[in-house]
């Protein structure tokens, strides 16, 4: 379906970026980027050929009327914003204006910033807190869970539906069946969920359950 994506940037590297919003990337038709340095780094990371155009404040008032005739064609784009979260940088708004005013859909996919809401639902102490993104992959990824283990600060870590059931038997294992963990589901969409327990409890709850959506996994620190 044609609409506007917003896709904010990562925090941290480059891995701190969701799942879903990789997929929107590679398959959108167009992408607009605040700043094409940063963005051109993203993509080839993680070998996006979508085509890229310049979108930012000095030729905003040229490209927002293209970009809207595009979309009402039929093409799906997507803005990447330079910094923090889209539409409330100045090219992100005015853009995102535009596209409500015509009617059309604007799906702005949770970032970052997504992780506040799951801090607070959490109930963990949010004074001190140390933000993860994605654990790597294979290399280095029980190296980095020991480390974890021993952080007094409260854990926040991105999560795939695929991988969370992998993540959570880690967590269990490394930082040990009693520690306290909250898992957010589709934060700032319409069916949000919050599961809070032990290590073991959640991780039981989710085996029972397979998880949808995008995923905030936050874990208390090692007291």
């Amino acid at each position: 379906m044609a609409k506007l994506y917003l896709v904010p940037t990562p925090i941290g590297n480059l891995e701190d970026i969701t799942f879903r919003a990789v997929r929107v990337l590679k398959e959108v038709d167009l992408i607009l980027a605040e700043d094409t340095r940063n963005s051109g780094k993203l993509l080839k990371h993680f070998e996006i050929n979508t085509p890229m155009q310049s979108h930012h404040m000095h030729n905003e008032h040229k490209t927002v009327e293209n970009v809207v005739r595009q979309i009402q064609n039929g093409k799906t784009v997507a803005l990447i914003s330079d910094a923090g979260t889209p539409a409330i940088s100045d090219p992100g708004f005015l853009l995102t204006r535009a596209c409500v005013e015509a009617g059309l859909e604007v799906d702005c996919l949770p970032g970052a910033t997504a992780f506040v809401p799951a801090l607070v639902n959490s109930g963990l102490p949010n004074d001190k807190f140390v933000f993860e993104g994605f654990l790597p992959v294979k290399k280095g990824r029980q190296t980095r869970l020991e480390f974890l283990a021993q952080e007094t600060r409260t854990i926040i870590l991105y999560e795939s539906p695929h991988k969370l059931l992998k993540t959570l038997s880690q967590i269990k294992e490394y930082f040990g069946e009693d520690r306290q963990v909250s898992v957010s589901r589709e934060i700032t969409k319409l069916h949000e969920e919050t599961v809070r327990g032990t290590a073991a409890q959640v991780l039981a709850h989710y085996e029972e359950k397979p998880p949808k959506g995008e995923i905030v996994v936050v874990v208390a620190g090692n007291k």
